[in-house]
């Protein structure tokens, strides 16, 4: 809205402009009587004046001065009125800034909602819209630590309901054990051998979570080199490939004849596509076919496509998958879940890489789909 002054301060201002006007009348007259005294009390002053207005004529019609003081009390109003009209602008910025100063004090407040309403001009307008960035940019600020202090809460509570289940399972048995609440020696291999199982689902965890966290720091380096995305492919479907004929299904690699060659860390990527393609093993029930596939998208650009042919992921859960802890099913079971995290460092480490990952699914494809520049910038090359 246009800024407006109050009526107290429009009567504030009126004054002063009568009050300033009073001022220079007093001067002006002050100082006509002091120079008009001086020229009566020197002849050749008045003369030279004289000689003066007598050669001096005026626009188109010649018009002459018959009076030093008629040009004398012009000169004066028009220097008045700027007089006049810069103090009162001046009083008018200083009531601008005064508001602007209110609102402020508001905002600091505590009244983080509120922004300063009114429209200015000139360089005031340009102080309202910094403060108003101001302010936005401070509760965005603030609001992204809100949000982190959230997540740092929720992966606690999820770090902590997760490792409860398998510690109370570890220390039941070794309770068991401990007392010597066994038959035979069977009975003890069997609850040595659970608590063992328990204690690498922890770990397993623990790992996941040391991963997610490493790759979620800023300044962490990576490990660069030229590599082949194709025999990597290659070499990820051969390492699955018994598992996969366990149930049933056929991992197809589809990469170009010539070399995938992109600067990337090695390790981080075999971590990704390791999870991808256990993931489908897993999770793909009653599909029978999983498929590795690399093509160039431009000379800087190559995408990475790991798919099945399983059960679809539910629409409503696709924007989902790559949050941390997240589950497809309901249930948070670790009979068919791991960690929920797995996807998370995937994601994690794509973009590392300056790359994206995203996924479809429909009751043909799922498609974990990723996108990686073709030359690492952050990083020299090893060779």
């Amino acid at each position: 809205m246009k800024f407006s002054l109050t009526a107290r301060e429009k009567s504030e201002l009126f004054g002063e402009g009568i009050v300033t006007v009073i001022l220079l009348l007093l001067l002006n007259m002050s100082i006509f009587m002091i120079v008009n005294q001086e020229i009566s009390n020197n002849p050749g002053l008045q003369n030279g004046i004289f000689q003066i207005k007598m050669s001096l004529f005026l626009g188109p019609t010649d018009l002459q001065i018959w009076s030093w003081g008629g040009l004398f009390t012009l000169m004066m109003i028009i220097a008045d009125c700027g007089i006049v009209y810069w103090r009162l602008m001046r009083r008018y910025r200083q009531m601008q800034l005064r508001h602007v100063i209110a609102e402020l004090h508001y905002i600091a407040s505590g009244h983080f909602d509120h922004r300063i309403p009114f429209k200015l001009s000139g360089q005031m307008q340009r102080v309202v819209e910094s403060v108003n960035s101001l302010v936005d940019s401070t509760i965005n600020a603030m609001e992204e630590e809100r949000r982190i202090e959230r997540s740092k809460d929720e992966l606690v509570t999820n770090v902590s309901h997760d490792i409860r289940t398998p510690l109370t399972s570890i220390i039941g048995y070794l309770g068991l054990i401990e007392n010597k609440q066994y038959n035979n020696d069977e009975e003890l291999l069997q609850y040595t051998h659970t608590a063992f199982l328990k204690a690498n689902q922890m770990k397993s965890l623990v790992d996941d979570l040391f991963e997610y966290t490493k790759v979620r720091q800023e300044g962490v380096t990576l490990n660069i080199v030229q590599l082949d995305i194709g025999a990597m492919l290659e070499q990820v479907a051969a390492s699955y490939e018994l598992e996969a004929n366990k149930k049933g299904m056929a991992i197809h690699v589809d990469v170009p004849a010539e070399p995938l060659v992109i600067e990337a860390d090695g390790e981080k990527l075999a971590r990704v596509f390791n999870n991808l393609v256990s993931n489908a093993l897993k999770y793909g029930a009653g599909g029978k076919n999983i498929y590795l596939k690399a093509m160039p998208v431009s000379e800087k650009e190559l995408k990475v496509t790991i798919a099945n042919d399983g059960e679809p992921i539910p629409q409503k859960s696709l924007e989902q998958v790559f949050d941390r802890f997240y589950r497809a099913e309901s249930s948070r079971s670790r009979e068919t879940g791991g960690s929920g995290l797995g996807l998370a460092i995937a994601q994690g480490i794509v973009e590392r890489h300056h790359g994206y990952i995203y996924v479809t699914s429909d009751d043909e494809l799922t498609e974990f789909i990723m996108h990686f520049p073709v030359k690492h910038a952050d990083s020299l090359v090893r060779q």
